[in-house]
């Protein structure tokens, strides 16, 4: 029987450090860490990680957010260290423990409700950006040129001059040039 950690944040500005010492004091043997976000399928150490995975070996993670964001998610990673006649723990919370049928149950409605949290939280998210675009505020990246550059630029396709002139005069691609509309400017 093996002891395996699994470690990932979601992006390269947080470290892995806290999770890394709670599972080494947990006796984790081995210790699989990635940075990706957990609503992606392409993790590629939580694939060899499972790949790797023996019988009676026991996966695990510092909290259960850390393995899936989504019930499915969840439960197919479950099903697939249960296929392996493995076991998962999750040591924020004990009762995360697949080798009993209440945990496997609680696990299952545990993963619902972190699945109805991300939804809400995305919900919130769009509402915050529709608010945001309603009260005037411009989202993604400033434009390359300013309005100026943008009408005179504008003038300049409208009057039959290549896109690639244009553009070079200004130091931006042909594509930026190509997508600006006279009634943006």
């Amino acid at each position: 029987m093996r002891i395996i950690g699994y470690a990932r944040v979601s992006t390269s500005g947080q470290t892995l450090d806290a999770q890394l010492e709670q599972l080494g004091k947990a006796g984790c043997a081995c210790i699989y860490c990635e940075k990706a976000s957990g609503a992606t399928s392409d993790r590629r150490e939580l694939l060899r990680l499972l790949a790797d995975l023996q019988t009676d070996d026991i996966v695990v993670v510092t909290r259960l957010d850390r393995l899936a964001r989504s019930t499915r998610d969840l439960l197919n990673t479950l099903t697939i260290i249960s296929d392996h006649k493995a076991c998962f723990r999750s040591l924020a919370d004990s009762w995360a423990d697949t080798t009993t049928p209440h945990g496997r149950l609680l696990l299952t409605i545990l993963g619902s409700l972190a699945e109805y949290e991300r939804e809400l939280i995305r919900a919130r998210t769009m509402e915050g950006r529709a608010r945001a675009k309603a009260s005037g505020v411009r989202l993604g990246r400033r434009p390359k040129l300013d309005p100026q550059q943008q009408r005179q630029a504008l003038r300049r396709r409208l009057a039959g001059e290549p896109l690639d002139a244009i553009a070079q005069s200004f130091r931006v691609s042909a594509t930026t040039i190509s997508r600006l509309q006279p009634k943006q400017v």
